[in-house]
């Protein structure tokens, strides 16, 4: 979903909706967050399609967000959820923050809005 926010061509109407609540209401990330958007952001100035000015102007864009990160998943449920349902950790650190918060999960993974809805977890927008 943030990647969308950072490339216009990749825009879609649902993270629009997401990106302007998370800029009214704040929102939870796994702490794995924080290395996925500068993984995304390193790899798009490597191939050219940023530069590091636009780097720091994404990244203080993103600082803005109340984005506060978790440190601390439930290590059973997460490993649960992951065999469930077939997922990377990554994946389901996503879906276990969801869980534990009782709160929404904003994805376009098709594989994690499965995982979500099986386990009755409501998705964003």
């Amino acid at each position: 979903m943030t990647c969308c926010w950072l490339f216009e061509d990749e825009n879609h109407a649902e993270s629009e909706a997401v990106l302007l609540e998370v800029g009214a209401n704040g929102a939870y990330a796994p702490n794995l967050w924080w290395a996925e958007i500068r993984n995304v952001l390193i790899t798009s100035e490597r191939t050219g399609r940023m530069n590091p000015r636009e780097t720091a102007m994404v990244l203080t864009s993103l600082a803005r967000l109340d984005v506060r990160l978790d440190n601390e998943p439930n290590e059973v449920e997460l490993l649960t959820l992951a065999r469930r349902h077939r997922l990377t950790i990554y994946d389901a650190l996503y879906l276990e923050l969801a869980h534990r918060f009782k709160a929404p999960l904003a994805t376009l993974d098709h594989a994690l809005i499965r995982a979500a809805r099986s386990e009755s977890i409501h998705l964003k927008p």
